[in-house]
């Protein structure tokens, strides 16, 4: 399943270079795609843009045929990351092993490569001539809403306004279904949308509720137990941050429990899927991945 998954990460890497490929490298705001290529090279899973043309591959569809809007997903990512490692939010020097994007080329072109890339996001999918106009502008929508003050964005808020505050179970969850699950929820259905599969949009944010949370939680164990070197950043910023997170209020070994609860949940779901070997070894190597 890694080779695989390796794989499939590399041609999503591949195509976001070709991307890119649109920006003059001479030109005097230059600098800014720099950091924007910077930041989408620097490494990671691509677990988002793997799920969106495997949504399409398993409903009929072909992975090709979703690849850019897979890839315009991953700029929004990239662009969540980017602005994430600010000083004004979580502050982080590292990401992937590499100097954080305001740490290689300063705050400000940082936060303008962030912008950049949440632009050019919406350009490529609008721009994709294999894909209907109806299908354009259900992407569009789906993305817009996955990133907004109700999705990543949102979460990104109750999380940085709640800082040593008392959290409760239902709004920990709630964080992590907006702040972590609602891109993931939107990669399944920007799948199934490439697919023109429309029906098959609840079934696909059923499974991605529960792979987002279980990621989270996972995400938030490997910040307390992981490997630093294979982690690419510091490990216990959560903590030194004085954040809330699972195992921080229920422990690591009910984290865990949780966690694989509810990538049970998520295979159950995959188990009724169309050739969904892959899919369903993706969703058990989340949940145990070191990193």
């Amino acid at each position: 399943m890694i080779k695989e998954l390796e794989k499939r990460s590399a041609q999503i890497t591949s195509h976001l270079e070709k991307l890119m490929s649109v920006y003059d490298d001479k030109a005097p705001q230059s600098v800014c795609a720099e950091a924007m290529r910077y930041s989408l090279s620097a490494g990671g899973k691509r677990i988002r843009p793997v799920l969106v043309t495997e949504f399409s591959r398993i409903f009929g569809g072909t992975a090709e045929k979703a690849l850019s809007c897979a890839c315009a997903l991953e700029m929004i990512h990239t662009f969540s990351l980017i602005h994430d490692d600010l000083p004004c939010m979580d502050n982080d020097d590292f990401r992937r092993g590499k100097p954080s994007c305001h740490k290689q080329f300063g705050e400000d072109i940082a936060l303008l490569a962030g912008d950049a890339l949440q632009n050019y996001a919406f350009d490529v999918i609008s721009s994709d001539d294999d894909l209907s106009f109806e299908q354009r502008v259900r992407l569009i929508k789906c993305l817009s809403d996955a990133v907004g003050v109700n999705g990543m964005i949102g979460g990104q808020t109750i999380d940085v306004k709640n800082v040593g505050k008392p959290f409760d179970s239902e709004l920990l969850l709630k964080m992590y279904s907006m702040k972590t699950g609602a891109l993931i929820r939107c990669a399944c259905e920007m799948g199934c949308i490439c697919a023109e599969r429309y029906d098959m949009i609840p079934s696909s944010d059923e499974y991605a509720c529960a792979l987002g949370l279980a990621f989270q939680i996972i995400d938030d164990i490997l910040d307390i137990t992981a490997d630093e070197k294979l982690l690419g950043k510091p490990v216990n910023s959560d903590s030194d941050m004085n954040k809330a997170t699972y195992p921080a209020i229920f422990g690591i070994e009910a984290a865990k429990a949780k966690a694989a609860e509810l990538t049970d949940k998520a295979l159950e779901i995959v188990s009724g899927y169309p050739d969904s070997g892959f899919l369903s070894e993706l969703t058990k190597y989340l949940l145990n991945r070191e990193y």
